[in-house]
């Protein structure tokens, strides 16, 4: 069981969500900031940010994560501000020449992909470990490339959460962390259910779990239909939890959520009714070592 405060964290619209899959995905700063802070509300303790533009395309623009991040700290100092660097990585192979990039790369240099990180200097970043087949085109992590980007991420004084999408993954931590490019003590995400990764079952889950190394606060949870479910494996197993619509956009099946906050009050109820209790944002940078 469970023993420590659980974090939860709220993924308030990711990348690949889409509005045509729910209408209320918040798209301007405005609308995600506001989103975060009614998660914030609701017991989320951090907030997990990709930017779009209005009309709900997955955005990069440095102005619009400027935006986002102030908005949320006009009202709310204390919530954790967790910004991507996840796009930036995706290399679609040409029809014709395979070693051309096809209409839908979008392959940039690390300090591209940090850029907002450098600028804003939120209190946590994602760091993607992962190398896959991600729909028809491939994400690409190479190992210089998430040591050049660790490497910026550290000097501007912000702690990565290191995402692990498979076992292979996790075996790129450990090296990193022989090498110093990454520090202890850490965090993690175990990601499940993105095809082509960890499963999402519980049995992936504990498996990823105990090959994580020694001081990594972590994070499991699932996508789709498995949400909730390994939401709940998560507590479980001792880890924190996640939820938002990102990862979801159903608050039960066949229902549609009204926003990211019914989601996070959800994953409230089901974290203490199995006996678990919130941190709170400033219980949360403690246990994290967060300025």
């Amino acid at each position: 069981m469970a023993q420590k405060r659980t974090i939860l964290t709220c993924a308030v619209t990711g990348n690949l969500t889409r509005l045509d899959m729910n209408p209320a995905l918040p798209c301007t700063p405005e609308q995600i900031a506001n989103d975060c802070l009614a998660a914030a509300d609701a017991g989320a303790a951090m907030v997990h940010v990709h930017v779009r533009y209005p009309d709900g395309r997955p955005s990069m623009e440095l102005e619009h994560y400027r935006e986002t991040v102030q908005r949320i700290r006009d009202r709310n100092n204390a919530l954790i501000i967790n910004l991507t660097t996840g796009p930036g990585g995706r290399f679609q192979p040409g029809d014709e020449n395979p070693a051309v990039a096809g209409p839908r790369t979008n392959f940039l240099t690390p300090a591209r992909r940090v850029e907002h990180v450098v600028a804003l200097k939120p209190d946590v970043c994602t760091l993607d470990l992962n190398t896959m087949t991600f729909g028809q085109e491939v994400v690409i992590n190479t190992p210089p490339n998430v040591t050049r980007m660790a490497q910026m991420i550290y000097d501007s004084g912000v702690k990565p959460e290191i995402e692990l999408f498979d076992s292979g993954d996790i075996q790129l931590a450990q090296n990193l962390f022989e090498n110093g490019v990454l520090k202890k003590p850490a965090m993690a995400c175990l990601v499940h259910g993105v095809k082509y990764g960890f499963p999402a079952t519980p049995q992936a889950m504990m498996y990823a779990r105990s090959a994580l190394p020694d001081q990594v606060e972590w994070t499991g949870f699932g996508i789709g239909r498995a949400a909730y479910p390994l939401l709940a494996q998560s507590w479980i197993l001792g880890g924190n939890c996640r939820i938002g619509m990102e990862d979801t956009v159903h608050i039960a099946k066949g229902r549609l959520t009204s926003g990211n906050a019914e989601l996070i009050e959800k994953a409230r109820f089901i974290i203490e009714a199995m006996g678990g209790e919130l941190a709170t944002a400033e219980e949360a940078r403690e246990q994290l070592g967060l300025r």
